[in-house]
Parts: structure tokens; C-alpha cells; sequence
């Protein structure tokens, strides 16, 4: 292995994996879709009056009954300040009207995995927490328009944290952008402060 600034390993085959040929991108897409589907189930049934782990529970099911193999990972269902945490659990706690729900959660399809996070209204929202949710759409649009080949992993995070940041809300993105996706739920590219990425078509 060779190593790189920052001390990052470069596993070769962690780089041929990177780049994805035709037919890993359809499965990736197959996989994505089905969990689309499951939470699509999960918003129809509505938010509000259930369990955080409810929730989790009702879309790990609905992936599996569309033929998911497997879960991608422990979905995260998460209201209110329970959100802002990156990794956490689902709790018993009900979800309650007019809160933010975060949403966590992949399928694992044909031996290929997907990751998304997306945050939903359990109903009609503060006018403060609608402000936050389209800054954080801001930065989410900024960041996707940056995403091309020949661009930094550290370039595309910096698209999207540099609009949290001119918000005022810098110290709140704790977390890097995004990564890809495979065999394994989190692959290169990495997009965050510290990637050593570059993206390729």
C-alpha cells in the first residue's frame, strides 16, 4: 500500500473500485430505487404518532419485502434535536407534528449497496426550522453542482460547506459530504475536508 498525504491508505483495489463500469451502476441504481420505494411506502403511511425505531423497523421491512438481500446498515430515524446527531439510533420516542425527521438508510441489492439521508417535515414546520431546512438544500445543490470529473473530494465538500458557512452555521457541519457507494456502503470517492479524491467519470 502505498500512502498519500494525510496518511490515508490507498488500497489499489479500493481505487479500481471507485470508478464504476455500466452494469455496478445499474445495480447501484436498482438498489437506490428499491429503498426510494420503501420510503415513499413510509411517507404515504405518514410520521407523525409513530416510533422513531417504528419507523426504522416498517422501512428495513418494506426493503426486504421489494427483494433487498439485506440492509445496507441499521437504518437511522431520528426527530427533532435527535437529527443532529450523525450516527444515531432509532429510539421509542413517538415523532410528533411539525418536526424534522431525519432519515438514514440503504439496500442491499444483487451485491451492491445504497446510502441515502434525506430529511422529511412531519407536518407543517416553525418558520425558523424551515429557514435551516433550505439552507441545508442550498448547500446540498451547491455541492451536487460541483460534483464533475477532475474535481477534489475536498472541492465538492467545500461547494456545500461554504454556504452553511456564509450562514453563520459553519460549526454545525461537522460531517463530511458524502462518499460513494459498491460493494460496501461507504467507498471512494470520499467528498470532505480531508479527501485525497479526485472524482472520475
Amino acid at each position: 500500500l502505498d500512502r498519500v498525504t494525510g496518511g490515508h491508505e490507498r488500497d489499489p483495489v479500493e481505487r479500481l473500485r471507485a470508478v464504476k463500469e455500466p452494469a455496478e451502476l445499474a445495480r447501484i441504481r436498482a438498489a437506490t430505487e428499491l429503498a426510494d420505494e420503501a420510503v415513499r411506502e413510509i411517507m404515504e403511511q405518514g410520521l407523525a404518532g409513530r416510533s422513531e425505531r417504528e419507523v426504522a423497523l416498517a422501512l428495513e421491512d418494506g426493503m426486504r419485502r421489494r427483494g433487498a438481500q439485506a440492509v445496507s446498515f441499521d437504518s437511522i430515524v431520528a426527530a427533532g434535536p435527535h437529527g443532529a446527531l450523525p450516527h444515531a439510533t432509532p429510539r421509542d420516542e413517538t415523532i410528533e407534528a411539525g418536526e424534522l425527521v431525519v432519515i438514514d438508510w440503504g439496500a442491499e441489492l444483487d451485491g451492491y449497496c445504497s446510502d441515502c439521508t434525506r430529511t422529511f417535515a412531519s407536518g407543517e414546520l416553525p418558520d425558523e426550522q424551515k429557514i435551516v431546512y433550505d439552507l441545508v438544500l442550498d448547500a446540498q445543490l451547491a455541492g451536487l453542482r460541483a460534483i464533475r470529473p477532475g474535481v477534489s473530494g475536498r472541492e465538492a465538500d467545500a461547494a456545500a460547506r461554504t454556504v452553511i458557512e456564509e450562514a453563520g452555521h459553519g460549526e454545525h457541519f461537522g460531517h463530511g459530504l458524502g462518499h460513494g457507494v459498491g460493494i460496501e456502503v461507504h467507498e471512494r470517492p470520499r467528498l470532505s475536508q480531508r479527501s485525497d479524491s479526485t472524482l472520475e467519470a
